[in-house]
């Protein structure tokens, strides 16, 4: 099927007449299927809206009360699976004209040709004229994304995204009302190991980006707790084993087994072997308990238990290792050496507990 027949879809709130300009320049370069959504934008700018419906190839819906950027792509979506069943997909464009119509067709080329994959258009934040914060920003979340979620993208803010119809029902599902819906999109994407194929596009910012609904601490903050949520509750799922491997081992070592078990066997007289080993296996069973059921929140997965313990057993030989090469090769000082390792293996062992241990089959889209 040829781009033309891809829905162009545009949330829009508080418009102004590049809107209109930016309708008619998508009909010009032969798009068919234009639906904008008005985000609850009131009677003052109903005007803007009307005079889009005398062109047949666009289709205008809305609601009375603001809900959120999310909440108006899912509105849309929903929409359009239901009017549009033959569509290959849509592509999200945001209302200021900062996405091209000719970027427009490369990302709906893209998407039709993998639709398998979430296609993101990604702008240059090289060039000298992006907004000092918006490159910074953007810089700071494509690293964290990296480093939590396995994905390199240039561009995590982007709203020119081309979505398949195959990928459509669930991505019109996945919770968020407002900017961070997108980001919430991106990290669903990659928990469902949905490949990203990014499209460069024309980098264009109006009056550096002076028209953005985008509110800087409310909405980062919204960003930010669904960038890092899972990993902070992660750390403190390990942080509480922690603190309860410690009162165990102390408990163990000072009275139970000098108490209790010391006369049973020879084997029980050396209190701080068995307290560590009895301290650890519980610790590391609350740990597991926790992240199955409130971190990664998995019901279903048989395999858990054993590749959690295969996972704990790994970490630790790989901490000794690195810290006595690090020591031996390099001179550093073990406690030193001791921490960076750790650090480093934490995040390591957090990609693999949330992409492996906790891998939920029945979440996964299937590549094909």
């Amino acid at each position: 099927m040829s781009w033309e027949h891809t829905v162009i879809l545009i949330p829009s709130l508080h418009p102004d007449d590049k809107l209109h300009t930016y309708v008619k320049d998508l009909i010009a370069h032969g798009f068919l299927r234009i639906v904008v959504v008005d985000d609850g934008s009131g009677p003052s700018y109903s005007h803007f809206f009307e005079e889009l419906k005398q062109y047949p190839e666009c289709e205008v819906l809305g609601y009375e009360v603001n809900q959120g950027k999310g909440y108006a792509l899912k509105y849309g979506m929903r929409h359009v699976q239901a009017a549009y069943p033959d569509t290959p997909g849509v592509v999200t464009a945001d209302s200021d004209g900062q996405h091209t119509a000719p970027d427009c067709i490369k990302i709906a080329e893209a998407m039709i040709a993998q639709p398998n994959k979430l296609v993101l258009g990604s702008r240059d934040f090289s060039l000298g004229f992006i907004p000092p914060k918006s490159r910074f920003g953007n810089r700071m979340t494509s690293f964290f994304f990296k480093i939590l979620y396995g994905s390199w993208l240039p561009d995590t803010q982007t709203g020119l995204r081309g979505i398949s119809s195959e990928l459509m029902p669930r991505i019109a599902e996945i919770p968020g009302y407002r900017f961070e819906y997108e980001m919430n999109m991106l990290i669903h994407a990659a928990g469902w190991h949905i490949d990203f194929e990014i499209v460069p596009i024309e980098t264009i910012y109006h009056n550096a980006n002076e028209g953005t609904h985008f509110r800087p601490l409310h909405d980062s903050w919204r960003i930010y707790k669904l960038l890092f949520g899972n990993f902070f509750k992660f750390a403190s799922a390990s942080a509480l084993s922690t603190l309860l491997d410690h009162a165990l081992f102390n408990m163990l070592d000072r009275w139970l087994v000098p108490s209790f078990f010391r006369h049973v066997n020879p084997l029980f007289a050396n209190t701080v072997l068995v307290s560590t080993v009895i301290a650890r296996i519980c610790s590391s069973l609350f740990n597991y308990r926790v992240n199955k059921d409130f971190v990664f929140k998995v019901k279903k997965n048989k395999h858990s238990l054993p590749r959690y313990v295969i996972l704990v057993i790994l970490v630790m030989l790989a901490s000794a290792f690195l810290v006595e090469s690090l020591h031996v090769s390099l001179g550093m000082d073990q406690g030193i050496a001791k921490v960076l390792v750790d650090t480093v293996l934490f995040f390591i062992n957090y990609r693999i507990t949330k992409a492996w241990v906790f891998a939920s089959p029945d979440e996964r889209i299937n590549k094909q």
